[in-house]
């Protein structure tokens, strides 16, 4: 059915919007910014939210008395709006000041700071002093979460955190009470962050526009050790961060800065400079053989194997399904995330090579992920108390730190990653979204199988930017039925067919930020612009597109380390060291 287009005028100027579209959007389309602090559009994902809590989008609306949020009233025929009245300007500033006014004075040391949309719209609307003075809300720093930080008295009730964990992820921590000064987004029961069923997938941090919820900053304990003469500290990189990184220096979303990102990492001091992209092949060669044995036994009639097998390199996802589903932990791949294979190949196979012990080797991880910073603190991840990756730094943190050691990035000459941890193909690079994970596995599942080669790669119909997507792709007769799914939401569908026996899939690819790593809760900010992270995923695909080696199993480096290390995929070697387990965490559930 097509939608009726509606006919108003905006600021004097006849705009036609199509039906059900709220004034600020329609005002959005001419060019017109009505300030908003509580909206959030992922429309990519079928998600837009304004919930009229901020009123600093209010509009004037011929014929109705009070003033109109433009962020929840839709366009009707014939409406006449104004969005920049003496009125709507005047009522705009001293709410504004209002949320002001309570507010802690500590712009200059605030994480958000630069990138504040609060600190942004006083500057805009000319607020140079607080006509209101309020209390400082006594709210206590919660610092609980191995990720996540809150500050609740710096939350400002725009209540997008809520809407994004609840709506989007499913997952529903947090919550708004009171009213007034009074109010503010508090966790389920009040309860500390570690002790709810959050994931850490870090969404929240990236839709709040103030300090109120940040990541936990890493970057000190990473100059420590780049100063520590009796450490070899070694980097890698994932594959998401080298198309946002450069947003922070100014460039396009979709930039792809792989070369000076690995120079900027060389200049930092890291004595090695890898990339998880290697460790994405290896992920691969593990999961894809995982695939095939759950599929060969499936099919020989073996009613032990749990189908569909699910992807297990999202950290998010994991903790979600751990403390949701743990009824179904016997579905995920075993096979760990690539960071952790990496960290577990540094320690081991890197160390001795370099004659070092992994007491004196330090790991770095730069992630456009917030959860791995939990992901990294695991116990099982861990050989006698020493971990295999020791810190993890968001993207935000490596533009943070890159800034504070006084590196022109748009200036760096193009570097290349070290060997044999630096060698990856264009299915590692395609990990960093949507869709990404399953069509490297199914590369060189289809070739393991059947024996021949691929003569094209590309399966575009694992890619998309829907929230929920299927496919079926020709094993050599073999029907393989692939289900994905972005946002932890969206997850839930799918494992709730695998609860009540109804899932048609052999394997699911899940991840849990909206688009997948690139969109990650550690990317640069992007308040919920779908272009920047469709921008980003083209960039994934160019970069696979223009590798030689686009499949895992033709890297060299990783034949090399079966041969020389590891054995076959899935043996006992293998097994030990890139393959994990799963914990029922649902004993700390507390709704």
């Amino acid at each position: 059915m097509m939608m009726e287009s509606i006919k108003l005028t905006i600021d004097d100027t006849p705009v036609e919007v199509p039906e059900g579209t709220t004034l600020l959007d329609a005002a959005k389309g001419q060019g017109i910014m009505v300030p908003a602090l509580c909206h959030m559009d992922l429309s990519g994902i079928g998600f837009h939210s304004g919930n009229a809590s901020c009123r600093l989008c209010v509009v004037e609306v011929d014929g109705r008395r009070n003033l109109a949020p433009a962020c929840t009233t839709l366009a009707s025929p014939g409406m006449v709006v104004k969005t920049r009245t003496p009125r709507v300007l005047g009522a705009r500033r001293i709410n504004l000041e209002l949320l002001l006014s309570d507010h802690p004075k500590e712009c200059l040391s605030c994480i958000k700071s630069g990138h504040c949309e609060l600190q942004d719209l006083a500057e805009t609307m000319g607020v140079r002093e607080i006509s209101y003075e309020g209390a400082v809300s006594s709210h206590a720093k919660d610092t609980s979460s191995p990720s996540i930080v809150r500050d609740p008295s710096k939350c400002v009730m725009c209540r997008r955190c809520e809407n994004i964990c609840r709506e989007v992820q499913g997952v529903g921590v947090l919550t708004a009470v009171n009213r007034g000064f009074e109010s503010v987004v508090v966790t389920a029961f009040d309860r500390d962050l570690d002790q709810t069923m959050c994931t850490y997938c870090g969404q929240c941090v990236a839709v709040c526009p103030t300090g109120a919820l940040s990541e936990k900053d890493d970057t000190e304990s990473v100059i420590r050790a780049l100063a520590d003469p009796k450490k070899s500290v070694v980097v890698q990189v994932a594959p998401a961060v080298r198309t946002a990184l450069g947003e922070s220096f100014g460039m396009a979303p979709g930039t792809l800065v792989t070369g000076k990102l690995a120079t900027s990492l060389r200049r930092l001091g890291f004595d090695y400079v890898f990339d998880t992209d290697f460790a994405a092949d290896l992920t691969i060669m593990e999961e894809a053989s995982e695939l095939l044995d759950r599929l060969t036994r499936h099919l020989q009639g073996d009613a032990s194997v749990k189908l569909p097998i699910i992807t297990s390199c999202c950290p998010a996802w994991v903790t979600h399904l751990e403390k949701r589903f743990p009824d179904l932990l016997d579905y995920p791949s075993s096979a760990r995330s690539p960071m952790q294979m990496f960290g577990s190949i540094a320690k081991s196979y890197f160390a001795e090579k370099i004659g070092v012990a992994r007491t004196d080797m330090v790991v770095v991880s730069v992630m456009p992920c917030v959860a791995k910073k939990a992901e990294c603190a695991r116990e099982e991840f861990a050989t006698d108390g020493n971990p295999d990756v020791d810190i993890t730094l968001t993207t935000r943190e490596l533009a943070s730190l890159i800034k504070r050691f006084n590196i022109d990035f748009k200036s760096l000459p193009e570097g290349d990653f070290d060997a044999p941890l630096g060698e990856s193909t264009g299915a590692a690079v395609i990990f960093g979204t949507t869709g990404g994970v399953i069509e490297a596995a199914a590369r060189t599942a289809y070739e393991f199988h059947t024996g021949t080669s691929l003569t094209q790669v590309d399966f575009h119909g694992l890619r998309g930017f829907e929230g929920i997507r299927s496919a079926t792709i020709d094993f050599a007769g073999i029907n393989v039925k692939i289900g994905i799914a972005h946002g932890l939401a969206n997850a839930r569908v799918l494992m709730e067919e695998i609860r009540k026996g109804s899932s048609e899939f052999h394997a699911i690819e899940v991840m849990a930020c909206p688009g997948g790593c690139i969109g990650g809760g550690g990317q640069p900010f992007h308040q919920g612009d779908e272009a920047i992270i469709r921008a980003r995923q083209k960039a994934i695909y160019s970069e696979d597109k223009g590798k030689t080696l686009r499949k895992s199993h033709e890297n060299p480096h990783i034949k090399r380390l079966y041969e020389e290390f590891l054995g076959a995929p899935l043996g006992e070697k293998a097994h030990g060291l890139l393959h994990t387990h799963y914990v029922d965490r649902s004993g700390k559930k507390t709704k």
